[in-house]
């Protein structure tokens, strides 16, 4: 037998009392209702907006003020008031931070993406980050890289450039190569990307085509230098440089704390900004931690890497199990593609690698990461922590929140124009990615032994005006492609 609810009682014992009064504990619930109804027609009535942010202090033009309302509207975007704003749902954002969501600028997440990129930009969204680039890497053919992605959900935006060393795999023939690289960018890539230390066959008149064939789409060209050991990692920025001036290219040098910069910074940085100043257009990031990690097989470990980086087998060790490499095991490991292994921390001494960089008007944060599989992913920390990680050390050297969040969303996203036109600022009628977050609390949580942990201190994220993030939950999948 079916359980009587009370309003269901009283309405049946109204409507079977013929030609009596109405009830009154009738008259009441119906008078709640309508009451109710009424209040919830007046409120979507007012409410022009679907979110409002308020109490929190804005990053706004590059500085942080208190006063504003933040409001999305139903189509995603942005209106930014001194008034209050009418909204379906307030957020209380009293003591934390609210800004444009994070970029991550140098993601990576090349390796069997159709199985990983869920996981993936789970670890991105739950660091603060709203749009994540993958330029290190990206895609050798972007036209199917989108036919396939944009269909499917996305937690945050993401764009991929031409993956110039699986072309160069693909295709012996030069010619063919530098077609497929312009087609990459006819089909929408943000930008060429390759490395030649991972490729050392790559001649300096090849590198110097793929930057020519960038400059005529106007789009950056990502390089990983040529070399990374103290005696020659210059070289390799002088070979970025030379690119820069004989093509007029725009030129970012991935990570330049591990490769080009982790032993002479300070000549590698006045040399790029010398060649600013002559005209030249050269960018370069860095992620935040004092110690690199890279595929066993790669060219790092070819020849005399021991006496190149200083260190020996017992200081690597396999990111996500916490193993230790041995003379034994190396030549084992060494044989087996897609192993990542870490040096010890220290071997980037912050002081001499990344804080200066970060004193420059070029750099910025990029993460050179990815967490690619769960429970432990073989996959640098950086993959999950490294926004948050990046102003928890800013602060902790003594720079300023603003400062911070310019290297981690203002240089970024200047790089990637005009894609990112309406994106990237708490302007009006921008799309509504935002991260708010607690500027005490927040870091990175991950580390080599256990990759997946969430970043502390994120306490909402929005992607194109859905909340995607929200304590310590996921919520929705709204990132879109960003793409030319």
């Amino acid at each position: 037998m079916k359980k009587l609810t009370r309003r269901k009682a009283l309405k049946d014992l109204c409507i079977g009392s013929a030609g009596l009064l109405l009830a009154p504990s009738c008259l009441a619930e119906n008078q709640q209702d309508s009451k109710r109804q009424v209040q919830m027609g007046k409120r979507r009535a007012k409410a022009d907006f679907k979110i409002v942010i308020k109490n929190g202090k804005a990053y706004i033009n590059q500085k942080l003020v208190e006063g504003y309302f933040i409001g999305i509207d139903f189509n995603g975007k942005l209106k930014i008031s001194k008034e209050p704003l009418q909204a379906e749902q307030e957020i209380d954002a009293v003591g934390k931070i609210v800004s444009p969501g994070f970029i991550d600028i140098l993601a990576d997440n090349a390796n069997n993406p159709e199985q990983t990129y869920a996981i993936f930009e789970k670890y991105k969204v739950t660091d603060g980050l709203t749009t994540v680039f993958q330029m290190h890497g990206g895609a050798e053919f972007p036209k199917k890289f989108h036919d396939y992605f944009d269909k499917l959900p996305h937690r945050v935006n993401y764009g991929v450039s031409v993956f110039v060393m699986r072309l160069r795999l693909k295709y012996a023939s030069l010619a063919k190569r530098y077609e497929m690289a312009e087609q990459g960018l006819k089909e929408g890539a943000l930008a060429m990307a390759h490395s030649p230390e991972y490729q050392p066959d790559t001649s300096y008149e090849e590198l110097k085509k793929y930057a020519e064939i960038a400059k005529k789409y106007e789009r950056p060209y990502f390089l990983h230098l040529r070399y990374s050991s103290k005696e020659k990692e210059l070289d390799g920025v002088k070979e970025a440089i030379r690119i820069a001036q004989e093509t007029g290219c725009q030129i970012h040098i991935d990570h330049i704390n591990s490769t080009g910069g982790t032993f002479n910074m300070a000549k590698a940085l006045d040399l790029i900004n010398d060649a600013n100043a002559k005209g030249a257009k050269i960018t370069c990031c860095v992620y935040p931690y004092s110690f690199w990690a890279t595929y066993l097989i790669s060219e790092r470990f070819s020849g005399d890497w021991q006496k190149r980086y200083g260190i020996t087998y017992e200081d690597l060790q396999i990111v996500g199990s916490g193993e230790k490499i041995t003379v034994q095991s190396f030549p084992i490991y060494r044989k087996r593609p897609g192993l990542l292994v870490a040096v010890p921390e220290g071997t980037m001494p912050f002081e001499k690698t990344i804080n200066l960089a970060l004193q420059t008007d070029f750099c910025m944060f990029g993460s050179d990461g990815g967490i690619e599989k769960e429970p432990r992913a073989n996959s640098h920390p950086r993959g999950a922590g490294f926004a948050a990680t990046a102003i928890r050390h800013c602060l902790n050297i003594g720079m300023s929140l603003e400062q911070a969040l310019e290297r981690l969303i203002d240089r970024p996203a200047k790089l990637i124009q005009p894609a990112m036109k309406d994106r990237a600022k708490l302007q009006d009628d921008f799309w509504a990615d935002i991260t708010i977050f607690d500027a005490q609390n927040i870091r990175g949580k991950a580390t080599v032994a256990n990759p997946n942990q969430f970043s502390e201190g994120i306490e909402c994220v929005i992607v194109n005006g859905e909340i995607a993030y929200q304590n310590g939950k996921l919520v929705k999948s709204n990132g879109k492609p960003i793409r030319y």
